[in-house]
C-alpha cells in the first residue's frame, strides 16, 4: 500500500492525490496536521534520505525557527527528529511511501510515471 504523508491544503499533494486517483492507485493519506508524525517514523526515513533533503529548509515554518535550531536540524539527528515533530512544516512535502523501503520526496509526476511500473496497485 502507498502512503502519501503531509498536510491537505498544500498544492503538491493535491497533484499527487490527483494523479495517483487517475492512474487507478490505492493509497493512504497521513495528515501531519491531524495525526502527527512518530519519532520512530521520522528515523526511519532519515535512514532513506538525507535530512537537508528531508527538511524543506525554504519553507517560511524552517526560516522561523531559531538560528541554532535551524542549523541543529541539519547536522543532528536527534535535533532533526525534534524539530519535525514540532514543526511538521517543514518537513518536505509530499513524502510518498511506496513499500520495502521505497519513498519518493517531493513531487515530480515523470519520476512516478518511471517508477509506477514498480507500483503496486492493490491494496
Amino acid at each position: 500500500m502507498i502512503t502519501i504523508y503531509g498536510i491537505k491544503n498544500c498544492d503538491t499533494m493535491q497533484k499527487a492525490f490527483k494523479w495517483l486517483a487517475a492512474n487507478n492507485y490505492n493509497f493512504e493519506f497521513h495528515n501531519y496536521k491531524e495525526s502527527g508524525i512518530s519519532p520512530d517514523t521520522l528515523t526511519t526515513w532519515l535512514q532513506h534520505i538525507p535530512v537537508d533533503n528531508l527538511i524543506n529548509t525554504k519553507s517560511a515554518t524552517y526560516r522561523a525557527l531559531p538560528e541554532t535550531d535551524r542549523k541543529n536540524a541539519l547536522t543532528n539527528t536527534p535535533d532533526a527528529i525534534r524539530v519535525m515533530l514540532n514543526n511538521t512544516s517543514v518537513i518536505k512535502r509530499p513524502l510518498i511511501d511506496l513499500g520495502k523501503g521505497t519513498y519518493m520526496l517531493g513531487w515530480d509526476e515523470k519520476v512516478i510515471a518511471q517508477i509506477s511500473e514498480t507500483i503496486s496497485r492493490d491494496n
